[in-house]
C-alpha cells in the first residue's frame, strides 16, 4: 500500500467530536419495553438521531434499557443493571429524589421527560454552550486507538458503547403486550476504559467480537459532576451511517 493511500485512511480513521462547527452533544435516553410511556420517548429519540434538528449540534444518543421493570410483566432482551446503576448515579449527580422512565440525561448535565422533544433541543442547545473537548480514534481491525482532549475537569473517566439498531419486536406481556416496538442506539456493552486526572489523554482498546460489528460512541465524563466533556461515534467498516 502507498504511503499516500495510508496517510488517507489514516485521516479518514480520525474522526473528531466535532464535525465543522457543530458540537457533539451525548443524549442517553433510560427507557424499557416494560413501560407504557416508553415508546414516545423511544420516538424522539429516534427522530433526534435521524433528524439531527438542532443547529450547531451534532446529538449522539444511547437508549439504555433499565431492568426495574422486568419483573412487571415483561423481560425487556436489552435491559441491565448497569443501566439502572447508571441512571441512579444521575439521580444523585442531578439532584432528583427518584428515577423513572422514561428519561433523557443531556450531555451529564440536564434531565428531562424522555419524550418531551423541545425539552431535549433545548437542553442539547444549553449544553453545546459549554467547553467541550474533542476524541478521534483510529481503527485496525478490531483494535481501536482512541485519543481526547479536553477542557478543564476536576478528573475524568473515558468510557465507551457499543450500540446498534434492532429489528421491531413484538412484546408479548405487561404494559406494552400485544405492540410492536422500535429502538435505535441500544446499547449492548458499555466498558469504561480509561482515567484521566488531568490534560489530554490516548489509549488503546481491543474491541472484541461484538463491539467490532457495532457502532461505537466514545465519551468522557468527569466523574464529580457527570457532565460529558466530549463525545464522538464511528461506524463498522462497510456500514453506512
Amino acid at each position: 500500500m502507498s504511503r499516500i493511500v495510508t496517510a488517507a485512511l489514516l485521516l479518514l480513521a480520525a474522526l473528531p467530536a466535532r464535525a465543522g462547527d457543530r458540537v457533539a452533544v451525548l443524549v442517553e435516553l433510560f427507557t424499557s419495553e416494560g413501560c407504557s410511556s416508553c415508546p414516545p420517548a423511544d420516538a424522539v429519540l429516534a427522530r433526534l438521531v435521524r433528524e439531527q434538528p438542532v443547529q450547531g449540534v451534532e446529538i449522539l444518543a444511547l437508549s439504555e434499557h433499565v431492568d426495574y421493570w422486568d419483573s412487571l410483566g415483561w423481560q425487556d432482551p436489552y435491559s441491565h443493571r448497569i443501566f439502572t446503576e447508571r441512571q441512579q448515579t444521575y439521580s444523585s449527580h442531578l439532584r432528583r429524589g427518584n428515577i423513572y422512565t422514561p428519561q433523557a440525561v443531556v450531555d451529564g448535565r440536564a434531565e428531562v421527560l424522555g419524550s418531551d422533544e423541545q425539552a431535549a433541543r433545548s437542553a442539547a442547545v444549553q449544553a453545546a454552550g459549554q467547553p467541550h473537548g474533542t476524541i478521534t480514534a483510529l481503527r485496525r481491525g478490531n483494535a481501536l486507538h482512541l485519543e481526547a482532549t479536553l477542557p478543564p475537569h476536576s478528573g475524568a473517566e473515558v468510557l465507551l458503547a457499543a450500540v446498534d439498531d434492532p429489528p421491531p419486536g413484538r412484546v408479548a406481556r405487561g404494559e406494552n403486550a400485544g405492540r410492536t416496538l422500535s429502538h435505535v442506539r441500544v446499547v449492548r456493552e458499555l466498558r469504561r476504559i480509561g482515567r484521566i486526572e488531568q490534560g489530554a489523554w490516548s489509549g488503546d482498546v481491543d474491541l472484541g467480537a461484538q463491539a467490532a460489528t457495532l457502532r461505537l460512541v466514545a465519551f468522557v465524563q468527569e466523574r464529580s459532576s457527570g457532565r460529558v466533556l466530549a463525545s464522538a461515534t464511528w461506524d463498522p467498516p462497510g456500514r453506512r451511517p
